[in-house]
């Protein structure tokens, strides 16, 4: 009978047959998805592969750049302020690659602008040595001061270092336009106005902090203090009192009141024959200063000072060398 013999596509309802293509177009379509899937994946994983090695080649590169061959090209420089990697360790201190590159950068561009491009013969690589281990050495007492700075509440202000920035660019009694002062940073020592702001606030830093700790200093300062109140300012006279504490200078006749010495023109051009200055911090940081005015003409001024050192960093950052707590990541000489 006809009944028995119907085909089996013919039993199936038209909803089964529909499924069943379905079935068939996504069976043809999973042969073209599944390799697709799997370039892509192979796409993701090289790539990333490609970029790990890239970082590697990079990272090795720049590390033996920096630390092995010592290269302080402008490339590199650049790098170390965005990745904070360290050049050496003070007091467990990191001391960052970025301002010993600074210092060192900023200090030969200003021996090049006076004397000339730097070759290859000994003299100029003694002279690249000598300044690498002046540029560390000063980015490893920065790092230190910074660190005294937390330790004794000691800050600066953004608005102490543009005062600071606005005293240099009117120093010489020249008063420069912001434009033009930051030319001459540019041409004498390749510094943009960011990073001379950051040497100043470096600098501030450590005589504030100087200022501070030396409790040696501040009594001899209010010594010098007192004597001068009592025998009339005979600044001579304290000195011969105070022996080695002090220091004791005229310049025995006028000078220019522009002179750069720690500040002592400067402040000395500020009085009246005869005005004293009272204490106050050289331009170096390295201590306090008091000024006499003997008298003046026009921009030239006779005076004499008294000078106030300050030692008890020094002797820290000593110490801190004796017990052997700077670790340099670079072989530097002591020249």
């Amino acid at each position: 009978m006809k009944l028995f013999g119907l085909k089996k596509d013919e039993k199936k309802t038209d909803l089964e047959k529909v499924e069943e293509r379905r079935e068939e177009v996504l069976a043809q379509g999973r042969k073209f998805k599944y390799p697709l899937q799997y370039t892509k994946h192979r796409v993701v994983v090289n790539t990333v592969l490609i970029g790990v090695i890239i970082t590697a080649v990079l990272a090795i590169g720049g590390y033996l750049a920096l630390y092995k061959f010592q290269m302080t090209d402008e490339l590199l420089y650049r790098a170390t302020t965005i990745v904070p990697i360290s050049v050496a360790t003070v007091d467990g201190e990191k001391v960052r690659f970025s301002d010993y590159l600074m210092l060192y950068r900023s200090s030969l561009s200003s021996i090049e602008q006076q004397a000339g491009r730097l070759g290859n013969d000994i003299d100029s690589d003694y002279v690249r040595k000598k300044y690498k281990r002046i540029a560390l050495t000063n980015a490893e007492q920065y790092t230190y001061a910074a660190k005294l700075a937390r330790e004794n509440d000691v800050t600066v202000s953004d608005e102490e270092i543009a005062a600071e920035f606005d005293r240099h660019r009117q120093v010489g009694g020249i008063d420069r336009s912001e434009e033009s002062f930051l030319k001459v940073l540019k041409d004498n020592f390749g510094l943009s106005k960011g990073e001379y702001e950051r040497m100043i606030k470096l600098n501030l830093t450590k005589s504030k902090v100087m200022a501070k700790i030396d409790d040696e200093a501040n009594k001899t300062a209010k010594e010098v203090e007192s004597l001068l109140s009592s025998n009339g300012g005979d600044y001579k006279a304290v000195y011969e009192q105070l022996g080695g504490k002090i220091s004791y200078e005229e310049t025995g006749g006028l000078v220019d009141g522009k002179n750069i010495d720690g500040g002592r023109a400067m402040e000395a051009a500020k009085l009246e024959a005869g005005g004293q200055s009272g204490r106050f911090i050289s331009i170096n940081g390295d201590g306090y200063y008091f000024v006499k005015l003997i008298n003046k003409k026009d921009t030239e001024v006779n005076f004499v000072s008294i000078f106030v050192p300050f030692k008890k960093f020094d002797t820290l950052f000593s110490k801190l060398k004796e017990e052997n707590k700077i670790s340099e990541s670079i072989e530097l000489e002591d020249l």
